[in-house]
């Protein structure tokens, strides 16, 4: 186990095992490497000169058939058919501008003399016989393009190879040829072109043999026209044979490929010994190699031992120091600044680790003040002792001497000093930033949300304007930084020190979290205050809601002490609610028991309540009050149906009850009132219909009569309660008209028969002001308060009408001399349904109708105070411009 133990461990053994293993596998991998590479090599070239030679041959099949292509189309001209020098002038010149591979355009006719050829010059073979050649004698057999041997042209003395067109007439007579020379030397230039291009030193020729045996172009343009059956036998014969393959023997090897189409083919060939020339060199490299490299491996395991592995233990050693905080000793120390010394990656390293070690501790120190930071942001909701902290750790971490946090004033829309450290006062006190200053490090800060900051105020351009301030305060260097608050207003922190400085990036970043600590104490504090602002308003709503409820609230503790009670509780139990607070609910209780006759039932009634749960409800009467409470009570728990508290509810009935209480009179009073009139004519009508008597004509009459009477006694009170009900529906309609009062007077009188009108007593004034009113009601009115003086006095009494003007109204007085009305009377008896204790039968809706009908009008009715008898009076106001 030891040995793999060291294996595992020892940076030095792993390296030895490497490094003889890798010697072990580079020379098995140079013997193998030597031994394929020389069957591959001969392979590749093989392969290579084969591909070139194919390439070669279809590049020049392909520009055979261009050439032949374009003798086609040259044949198709009619200027070429026609045999047209001047034509053919046009459209040869213009196949030469688009060819350069192409000496010489000409036309031959039938006979084969030359008629014409372009480009024309001084040695021109206009008229030359050129019947002999191969390839007219060709073009008279055929009607397709050909491409001719390669010869000397005797028009331009050059190596030629021609593309053929027959031209036939419609009739299938041969008219001759046009035929395009190729510049040899063109293909012979293209070859050497790519034999010094691509084969560099290597020796290799490229040659194309024509159907001959000619060699029509060379690498080498000396061999050009030769015959290559003299130079290369077996090649020749297999290539115009339309072989493909390669031929090696003891000087030369061949890769021969044919071109399809016209017999001619390919031939790329290199020496013997130039091919394989690499594979020696390479045997013998390999060798000098293995030497060397066995001689210099002992060598480089013994500098990499003393200058790599050597250091790296000691430099391991130093690492874990670092991460367990221990102290290595001195011998360490003494071999750590040799090392760092160094000037390669060794001393780089070392340099490192020890810039590291001394980066963690200050980055420690850096958290530990962050923590310290944090700590201190959320130990008060005061911001000011907050940020006051937050700056002195700035000071201590960063070194610096000044520091000073700005807050936008968002009234002055100005920023002032929110906190500062060492500032001056004056500084603190009275420095204020325009937003707007474009010269301000702290606004640039702000505009740009990134640091700013100035190494020299003395020296910084852009610092000019606030240098005497600098100066004053005793800072020539200072660094900005916007505070990212987003619920306050804009705030930035700046840091200065008495001398000139750059910040680094690191201190930037350090105190761009300092700022951030300081947003969140701003932020907190602010939120704090808003939330506390919030709740306040909230809770000065629920106590303003609370506070106008109609019915009381009380609520207690679970202890049964009350803690709050609204101002309704106090109107309703005369008990103070600063007396209640924090009283047993006892004390209320007996409150309430104070201001009823009999408090015992009530209070059995109350302590049964208190036993049960749910909401509990009852009623009573307030007796000496004559005010009815409707007593409610209801448990309070928290989200856990824990029982915290009870509540009380009190709420005032009487308005209900009196409604309640109307309700039964009304219905009592109509049936009585309805049932009154109707057994009287339901009496007299069986009378009258009695078949054992017969009524002389004045009974009938007496009886009719008082069926009459009845009959609109049911339907005025069937009328009043109609109307009562469209005024309350809101319904009721006003059908005014003009009319004098002394006309609705008299019509009101009329009504109440002889014995009403003899009692009347009219005192109205001259030149009484038309009324528009609705004729109806107003009669109505009038007719009512004149019944109800004749009700309640002497038979005999007079009834006194009079009027009066009073600016813009004409009030109306009707007064009897009857008992009048008691004081405690006197503000129910508009009310409807009211009957006062003496009353005679009645509805009780007269006075409440004239009440109604006079309002609508927008007039009031009210008692006039008298010593003897009762005077009501109305007013109805004057209309002056009926349009």
């Amino acid at each position: 186990m030891l040995p793999v133990f060291s294996l595992r461990r020892d940076l030095g053994v792993q390296l030895s095992a490497l490094y003889f293993a890798f010697v072990g596998a580079v020379l098995l991998a140079a013997f193998l490497f030597t031994r394929s590479a020389s069957r591959q090599l001969h392979t590749d070239i093989s392969t290579a000169d084969l591909a070139l030679a194919n390439a070669i041959a279809q590049e020049t099949h392909t520009s055979l058939n261009s050439a032949t292509t374009a003798v086609r189309e040259l044949a198709d001209y009619p200027a070429v058919l026609r045999n047209d020098p001047e034509g053919m002038n046009e459209v040869f010149e213009k196949a030469m501008s688009v060819r350069n591979d192409v000496n010489l355009i000409y036309r031959l006719d039938s006979s084969g003399r030359m008629s014409f050829h372009y480009p024309v010059g001084p040695d021109s073979t206009v008229g030359v016989d050129f019947s002999f050649r191969p390839y007219f004698q060709q073009a008279k057999t055929t009607d397709e393009p050909l491409v001719s041997s390669g010869r000397i042209s005797p028009t331009t003395n050059q190596p030629v190879a021609t593309a053929v067109m027959p031209l036939w007439s419609p009739t299938h007579q041969f008219m001759g040829l046009v035929a395009m020379n190729i510049k040899l030397q063109f293909l012979s230039d293209t070859l050497t072109k790519i034999a010094t291009t691509s084969y560099t030193n290597q020796q290799v020729q490229i040659a194309i043999l024509d159907g001959d045996g000619q060699i029509i172009a060379h690498s080498d343009p000396a061999f050009l026209l030769q015959n290559a059956h003299q130079r290369m036998p077996r090649v020749t014969d297999a290539v115009l044979s339309g072989k493909t393959g390669n031929l090696e023997d003891q000087e030369q090897i061949y890769s021969y490929a044919p071109i399809q189409g016209n017999g001619w083919g390919v031939v790329v060939s290199r020496p013997t010994e130039s091919a394989f020339a690499v594979i020696s060199a390479f045997r013998q490299g390999i060798f000098i190699v293995i030497i060397v490299f066995l001689g210099s491996g002992w060598i480089f395991w013994a500098i990499l031992f003393r200058r790599v592995i050597r250091p790296l233990e000691r430099l391991a050693t130093l690492s874990q120091t670092v991460w367990s905080e221990q102290h290595y000793d001195g011998n360490l120390n003494t071999a750590l600044e040799d090392f760092s010394r160094r000037s390669d990656q060794m001393g780089t390293l070392t340099r490192s680790l020890q810039n590291m070690q001394l980066a963690i501790e200050a980055r420690l120190t850096e958290l530990a003040t962050l923590l310290k930071t944090s700590a201190e942001v959320v130990s008060t909701l005061d911001s000011q002792t907050v940020l006051n902290r937050i700056l002195a750790q700035v000071e201590q971490l960063l070194g610096i001497q000044m520091s000073v946090i700005f807050v936008l004033d968002e009234a002055a829309h100005v920023f002032r000093v929110k906190a500062s450290r060492n500032m001056p006062t004056w500084y603190a006190e009275q420095v204020m930033i325009d937003p707007l200053d474009p010269n301000s490090v702290a606004m640039r800060a702000l505009r740009t949300g990134e640091p700013i900051q100035v190494s020299d105020t003395e020296t910084d351009p852009s610092y000019v304007q606030n240098r005497n301030r600098a100066r004053m305060a005793g800072y020539r260097a200072l660094l900005a930084v916007r505070l990212p608050v987003q619920h306050t207003p804009a705030a930035l922190l700046v840091v200065a020190r008495a001398e000139p400085y750059q910040f680094s990036e690191r201190e930037i970043r350090l105190l761009v979290n300092f700022a951030n600590h300081a947003t969140m104490a701003i932020e907190n504090a602010a939120l704090y205050a808003r939330s506390d602002m919030n709740l306040q308003e909230q809770t000065r709503r629920l106590e303003a809601l609370i506070q106008s409820m109609h019915d009381g609230l009380v609520l207690e503790d679970a202890e049964g002490y009350i803690l709050y009670a609204n101002r309704r509780v106090q109107e309703l139990t005369g008990l103070p609610i600063e007396v209640l607070y924090q009283k047993p609910i006892r004390f209320l209780m007996d409150g309430l028991l104070l201001l009823i006759e009999h408090s015992e039932s009530l209070e059995t009634e109350i302590t049964r309540l208190l036993s049960e749960k749910g909401i509990r409800r009852t009623e009573f009467v307030q007796t000496y009050l004559n005010r009815h409470l409707s007593l409610t009570l209801f448990d309070v728990q928290d989200t856990r149906n824990v029982l915290i508290g009870r509540g009380w509810i009190l709420e005032d009935t009487t308005q209900r009850y009196a409604v309640e209480r109307m309700r039964s009179i009304l219905i009592a009073t109509v049936s009585h009132e309805l049932r009154t009139p109707l057994a009287a004519i339901k009496g007299y009508a069986s009378t009258l219909l009695a078949d054992d008597v017969e009524w002389d004509a004045q009974s009938q009459h007496e009886f009719l009569s008082i069926i009459s009477h009845e009959t609109d006694r049911l339907s005025k009170l069937v009328q009043d309660l109609l109307d009562m009900s469209r005024i309350e529906a809101g319904s009721f309609t006003l059908k005014r008209m003009l009319c004098t009062l002394p006309e609705l007077i008299d019509q009101a009188a009329q009504h109440g028969g002889q014995q009403i009108t003899s009692r009347l007593q009219i005192q109205l004034p001259p030149a009484l002001p038309v009324l528009y009113v609705d004729e109806q009601r107003i009669e109505t009115v009038i007719r009512n308060l004149i019944d109800n003086a004749a009700k309640y006095s002497p038979p005999d009494s007079p009834i006194l009408v009079s009027a009066s003007v009073n600016e813009d109204t004409v009030i109306v007085y009707v007064a009897d001399e009857g008992p009048g009305i008691s004081p405690e009377q006197q503000e129910r008896v508009f009310e409807r349904f009211y009957r006062g204790k003496n009353s005679l039968p009645g509805t009780g809706l007269g006075l409440a109708i004239a009440r109604s009908f006079v309002q609508v009008h927008g007039g009031q009715i009210w008692l006039e105070p008298g010593e003897k008898g009762t005077c009501v009076a109305f007013s109805i106001p004057i209309v002056v411009d009926l349009d």
